[in-house]
Order: structure tokens, then C-alpha cells, then sequence
């Protein structure tokens, strides 16, 4: 499975740094992570309850089933300190959310915030009022009113109850399903192909209508957001300017890793750097047109383009057709920025994304940033590449080459990584953590 690889915009945004070391967001919040497991079950508890008196039958329990193990899967993710409590991070996103409640009285007061280690810039809010901010958000965005955007858009998506609505259709969907596949079970049509057949066809349109119906929220979220961000104190225009800066990230160009730099890096002192490592797996005579998918991608979109997005709430609020500049970032946001960005490293590492991680280092080491900081993440990279090899499963923490899916730069990575053998992977760990500084 292709990970996420944000990492290869993120490079393009230089953010300069002081030379003192940076110190990592405190996770030692046991207390806070307790309460808060302990406030989040009893509302999850709670709303079961109420879904229970509101419906009956097959719907109540089809609900009851998905909200539990939606909390179990939630709370196994606060246990695995997925987020971060106390951080500097959580006044700010206060702030902002107060500032988007002044003159919009349809937002929850009973907001919660947590701040996830994911560098995505994405953000969510659940049925009990946590809000989910990714850290991610701060290292693509260019300042506060387009975080209060983003916020203002998953405010939308809370309002209208996006979520419950998407959840009781698919109940609903399943029991209409469940009748249909029946019938087919029960035709006396022999030919076991024509019956999968239209067993698939019943999938293929409820995927296709599930999307339809996801498309058509994010537009609502998108009109709904809108008007609550423009009756707060922001610059409006920095509504569009966030969807912008999106649909950026969905389209960017990603950065190169220089062959220069592999040699700079791996070129060590009892290592030296192999011609062989950079061997490229030859894809040019497979067939990619001979496989025909059998579902749409268009029609398999949960979002529409972000470009349809802009042109439908220009269309609709004719005040945003007038272009106006990103304002200039607040002293506080650029030092939230320059926190999402060291801690790009620690949270591919906390998500076991080792070679994302590794390919994250070797772009902001080519840029000459902080390079003890991002040597010793290497090498804690590489270590844990070392383990996943030696055990036989390098496949959970390493992709496999997708030319379809990947860029040559991250192909080439890919080949690189895989065309070591297991002593030279210890050797460059070993040396990236006991050869240099290493980051506590």
C-alpha cells in the first residue's frame, strides 16, 4: 500500500530556523490522555443510548455496532498517543475557533481540541465535539485565517450532521443490499457469472452513490463554512486562499532527489558509496493498458477538484471573484509552523512510516537544514528499516515501485532502498546514530 507522501511538498516551503536545538512537543500528558478517554467513552456511551431510543430493529443495531467500534478504534489511537495534549498548539486553535463563534451562534460550545501528529494538512471533528486539528495544516498553510478556514469548512460538515448522515445511509443502503443479493441467491439462473456479475453491479453503484453523496457534502461544507467565516472578524478572501493553497498540495509538482545527494550521504568512512545501489527495475516493456479497471476513479472520488470547489463557491458568494494576496503570517504562526515542521521527522517515525521518514530526511538534509537534527532521525530510520528487513517484513514499513502511482524521484528511492542488503542497511544506521549527535 502507497503511504501518504505529503513530505514531498513540504520541502518547497523553506521556513528558516534559529541554530539553537529544537525541542520536541512534550508527550508525558497521562493525566490529560485519562481524562479525556474517560469524557469521550461516556459520550460515546451516551449517544448509543440515544440511538438506541431513536430507532429499532436491524437500523438500531447496525448503528449501535458502528459507533462502538468507531470509539474502541478512536481510543486505541489516543492510547497510542497519536495526539498531543498541552501542546502550544491548543490556545491557538482556542482562539481561533472563539473568533469564528462570535456572530454564529449554530456552533457547538462544547468543542474539544486535539492536535493530531499527522502531517496531512487536514483536519476533522467527530459526533462528541473533539475537534482534530493535523499538524500538518501549519506546515502547508500561510497563517491563521486559513486555518480558521479549514475549521470553518469541518464546522460545516458538524452543523449539517454530515457524518451521522453518511452513517445511517450506509445502514440503510445495507439493508436494501441485503434484499437484493437475496433475490440473486434465489434466482434460478445456473450461470454462476451472471449472478457475479450483478452482485458486482450492486457494488459498483453503491460506491459510486456513496461518492456522489460525499461530493455533494464537501460543497455544502464548503457554502455552509463560508458564511460562517465571513460574519467573523477574518479577511474573507483568505476562505478561497486556503482552498488554493489545497488544491496546491493536491497538484504540486514533487521535489527531486538529487543523485548528488545519495553519494553525500552514503559515501561513509568504512561504506563506500556503490554505483549498483542506484540500479533503476526496468518497467518500460509492461503493459499497463492490458488490466482494465473495473471501477471508475472519477466516479470513486470521495471529493470533488478542488477547482470545482472554487469556481461553485465563487459562483455562489460573488464578493470572493476579486483575487486578494495571503496576508502575512502572525509572529505566533510562524513559530507554530516552524513546530509542525521539526516534527515532520517524529511523527513519520510515531506512525512506523520509516521510509517516508528516510526519503523526508535525505530532501530537508539536500536543502542543508539542521543536519544533526535530520542525521539522527536517519539513522533511527534506518535502524528500524534494519529490524523490518532482518524479520522478513520490509513490505509493512517500505513501498513496493508503483509507476503508475510514484514519482521518478521516489521511484529511484525505492530502488535504492531495496538494492541494499541487510549489512549495508545496518552500516549506514549504525553510523547515522553513533557516528554523529544523535537527537534524544
Amino acid at each position: 500500500m502507497t503511504r501518504k507522501l505529503i513530505f514531498l511538498m513540504l520541502t518547497l516551503c523553506s521556513v528558516p530556523f534559529c541554530a539553537q536545538a529544537y525541542k520536541a512537543i512534550d508527550t508525558a500528558d497521562y493525566v490529560q490522555r485519562k481524562e479525556f478517554l474517560k469524557n469521550f467513552s461516556g459520550n460515546n456511551e451516551n449517544l448509543i443510548r440515544k440511538l438506541k431510543s431513536q430507532y429499532s430493529g436491524r437500523t438500531a443495531s447496525e448503528l449501535v455496532k458502528i459507533y462502538k467500534e468507531f470509539g474502541a478504534d478512536f481510543e486505541k489511537q489516543v492510547k497510542n498517543k497519536d495526539f498531543v495534549f498541552r501542546s502550544e498548539f491548543d490556545p491557538v486553535i482556542r482562539n481561533l475557533i472563539e473568533r469564528l463563534r462570535k456572530n454564529n451562534p449554530r456552533i457547538p460550545q462544547d468543542l474539544k481540541i486535539l492536535i493530531a501528529k499527522d502531517n496531512m494538512p487536514n483536519a476533522y471533528c467527530l459526533a462528541d465535539g473533539t475537534f482534530v486539528i493535523n499538524m500538518g495544516l501549519y506546515s502547508w498553510l500561510d497563517n491563521d485565517a486559513q486555518i480558521a478556514a479549514v475549521i470553518a469548512h469541518e464546522l460545516g460538515h458538524k452543523i449539517d450532521d454530515h457524518t451521522f448522515k453518511m452513517v445511517l445511509n450506509r445502514v440503510e443502503q445495507n439493508e436494501q443490499d441485503r434484499s437484493t443479493v437475496q433475490g440473486i441467491k434465489e434466482t434460478t439462473e445456473n450461470r454462476s457469472q451472471g449472478r457475479n456479475q450483478k452482485a458486482f453491479d450492486i457494488l459498483k453503484n453503491r460506491v459510486y452513490k456513496k461518492s456522489v453523496e460525499k461530493r455533494k457534502q464537501e460543497m455544502q461544507a464548503d457554502s455552509l463554512g463560508y458564511s460562517i467565516f465571513k460574519r467573523s472578524d477574518f479577511n474573507k478572501n483568505e476562505f478561497v486562499n486556503a482552498l488554493q493553497k489545497l488544491q496546491n498540495f493536491d497538484t504540486i509538482s514533487p521535489r527531486v532527489l538529487k543523485e548528488e545527494t545519495y553519494k553525500k550521504l552514503y559515501d561513509l568512512p568504512k561504506q563506500a558509496f556503490k554505483e549498483k545501489w542506484m540500479k533503476k527495475e526496468d518497467f518500460s516493456l509492461y503493459n499497463y493498458n492490458f488490466y482494465k479497471e473495473k471501477l471508475n476513479k472519477d466516479s470513486l472520488a470521495s471529493h470533488p477538484e478542488m477547482a470545482k470547489r472554487i469556481e461553485k463557491l465563487k459562483k455562489t458568494f460573488p464578493e470572493l471573484n476579486i483575487s486578494v494576496e495571503s496576508e502575512k503570517p502572525s509572529e505566533a504562526y510562524i513559530s507554530l509552523k516552524k513546530t509542525a515542521r521539526m516534527e515532520i521527522l517524529p511523527n513519520y517515525f510515531h506512525s512506523e512510516d520509516y521510509g517516508v521518514g528516510i526519503y523526508s530526511a535525505m530532501q530537508f538534509l539536500q536543502d542543508e537544514e539542521d543536519e544533526k537534527y535530520y542525521k539522527a532521525w536517519l539513522g533511527k530510520c534506518f535502524a528500524k528499516i534494519y529490524e523490518a528487513r532482518k524479520n522478513y517484513n520490509l513490505n509493512r514499513y517500505l513501498d513496493r515501485i508503483e509507476p503508475k502511482e510514484q514519482s521518478e524521484s521516489y521511484q529511484q528511492f525505492l530502488n535504492f532502498m531495496w538494492n541494499l542488503s541487510l549489512d549495508e542497511i545496518k552500516n549506514i544506521a549504525d553510523y547515522y546514530q553513533f557516528g554523529a549527535i544523535t537527537v534524544k
